[in-house]
């Protein structure tokens, strides 16, 4: 049976025929659906401009690390880490990841600012690996897929995204020694305006409308919770910009919250990048930029303060 031609609005719209602008309610997308998708995706910014001149900045202080590259065009988007210069076996691994969902800037932004401003303060104590862009193509197209409509943190365990695999790849010989991986990511206003509608499109199922949080938050681990550690972040994110508070229901994007600031995920079983190694410390962070509350600096800011407090806790309280 033939494939249906897409269904897709010119500029873009949803109406009350078609929710999202792209496939038929209720019936999932093939692979007609996907391609008009991801055709309709533009650049909207620079991955060699925002990060990867940064990162050439930081060749000084970091040994850069080439780890993959992505299929769809290898030259605009090669995957770097950045590995602390003076590497040592016996001490433990800091995982630092940001950018798995392109869209969320203060995630590669965050990351970068700890790797220039912060990470110095740890030298001699940890080994630092810091990939602060793990999506490139969906950063420069401020989307949470990568090019075939695939999220990279849901795939973690079944590797069926390239970026996820990648940083898999990079990790794995590290990941026994990993003492805290933070993953930093952002939850925008967007989440409900595009991708949740592009999610249930995707999928055939019914867009439900959710709330969003209004303020910083943390998704810790429900099969490992280590809930000190987390209100360790929160406390000291908590001086940079105001912490998310729960909802009518006692919840946070539906989740009801353990402590103040923060929800748990399984994550391994989720596919989460927080999930790719057995750390003992390991949370995923969400920054809320779309606040009339807070700033593009502070959001950043409070990304690098998060990372600089699991740290210090995880190193106070050895596992």
């Amino acid at each position: 049976m033939a494939l249906a031609e897409p269904k897709v609005c010119d500029n873009g719209c949803m109406n009350r025929h078609h929710p999202y602008s792209i496939g038929t309610p209720r019936t999932p997308w093939g692979p007609a659906e996907k391609a008009a998708w991801a055709k309709a995706q533009k650049v909207q910014r620079s991955y060699a401009d925002e990060v990867l001149r940064r990162i050439e900045d930081l060749r000084q202080d970091y040994a850069v690390h080439q780890y993959g590259q992505l299929d769809i065009d290898p030259g605009r988007y090669p995957l770097y880490a950045l590995r602390s210069l003076d590497w040592a076996e016996d001490r433990p691994v800091i995982l630092v990841t940001g950018g798995v969902h392109g869209y969320e800037t203060s995630g590669v932004q965050g990351a970068l600012l700890f790797a220039a401003q912060y990470a110095a303060n740890y030298a001699g104590q940890v080994n630092l690996l810091i990939a602060p862009c793990v999506s490139p193509w969906g950063y420069e197209r401020i989307q949470r897929w990568n090019p075939y409509a695939v999220d990279p943190n849901r795939s973690f365990g079944n590797r069926a995204a390239q970026e996820s695999a990648a940083l898999v790849d990079l990790v794995m010989p590290h990941r026994e020694q990993v003492l805290v991986h933070l993953d930093l990511h952002e939850t925008t206003n967007s989440d409900e305006e595009e991708f949740r509608p592009a999610l249930a499109a995707r999928d055939g199922s019914t867009f439900e409308p959710g709330t969003i949080p209004d303020g910083f938050y943390l998704v810790g681990d429900s099969e490992q919770p280590q809930r000190a550690f987390n209100a360790a972040i929160i406390d000291a994110v908590s001086k940079v910009t105001h912490i998310a508070p729960a909802d009518e229901q006692g919840r946070l994007i539906g989740d009801p919250i353990v402590s103040e600031g923060l929800i748990e995920y399984p994550l391994e079983r989720a596919g989460l990048c927080a999930g790719v190694t057995p750390a003992p410390y390991r949370s995923t962070t969400e920054v809320y930029p779309d606040s009339p509350r807070t700033t593009p600096a502070e959001c950043n800011k409070a990304q690098a303060v998060a990372v600089c407090a699991a740290i210090d806790y995880a190193l106070a309280h050895p596992d």
